[in-house]
């Protein structure tokens, strides 16, 4: 049997196509998010299933120790659950700004915590983390989503740093607008309306999340020596 793989956010957008996509290549997945029909739906063999808030350190360290007991130790992380509140600071209510900051910042750094003493003991391993365009170009009305993605992207870079000397790959991957439904966390519907408006000078219809689940692929399948540190991928058509 292959080896386990871990996908957070994995009901839906990118981490149910990358579930899919890992699955088919006959890894061992625990897959995590916050509604466990969802994930249970998808019906993927050798795979544990958990409802986790990956803001919440214990729940996320006890998934995986369930998991690594039935399928042996984590070889490669997807961080991929991820919040989009979209808002102008002005008028947007704090509790947006804490949320993404406990998703997208928090749990992306509980996941890397609670994978990376064992890979660094084994000296190999490989942590893949779901950014965004918004991680290093701004937005309107993306203050805060992109202050996250910025963060992302700055401590994928750190710990890169750290952990390379172990034969550890982290990785980023940054995508552009996909067909997923990470809009629909944003609550001001006059902002929906201007990002579905955005969308008709691409087409109308943007990137399908299999394709960034195939770039993950992609990136994992290279040789251990061979790290891809940064992809960016998106529609031909977005032009920022």
């Amino acid at each position: 049997m292959k080896k386990l793989i871990v996908i957070t956010g994995a009901g839906s957008g990118f981490g149910k196509e990358m579930a899919k996509t890992f699955s088919e290549m006959g890894h061992p997945l625990l897959l995590i998010g916050r509604n466990k029909a969802a994930l249970d739906q998808l019906g993927l063999v050798n795979t544990l299933t958990r409802s986790v808030d990956v803001g919440n350190q214990a729940a996320f360290n006890d998934a995986i120790l369930a998991a690594e007991s039935v399928y042996g130790d984590v070889d490669l992380l997807i961080n991929n659950a991820g919040q989009m509140l979209l808002g102008d600071v002005g008028n947007q209510a704090a509790t947006e700004w804490e949320r993404m900051i406990n998703v997208n910042l928090i749990g992306t750094l509980n996941g890397i915590q609670a994978v990376l003493p064992g890979m660094t003991d084994r000296k190999s391993g490989t942590i893949i983390n779901v950014s965004s365009i918004a991680g290093f170009k701004a937005f309107e009305n993306h203050a805060a989503y992109c202050a996250t993605k910025f963060g992302v992207h700055g401590l994928t870079e750190t710990i890169r740093l750290e952990a390379s000397k172990n034969n550890i790959r982290v990785l980023l991957i940054s995508p552009g607008v996909a067909e997923t439904p990470l809009l629909s966390h944003t609550t001001r519907d006059d902002i929906k309306d201007g990002y579905h408006a955005w969308k008709q000078t691409m087409g109308g219809t943007t990137m399908d999340p299999k394709a960034v689940a195939n770039a993950v692929a992609f990136m994992y399948d290279m040789p251990q020596e061979v790290s891809i540190r940064e992809l960016v991928i998106a529609s031909t058509l977005q032009d920022n």
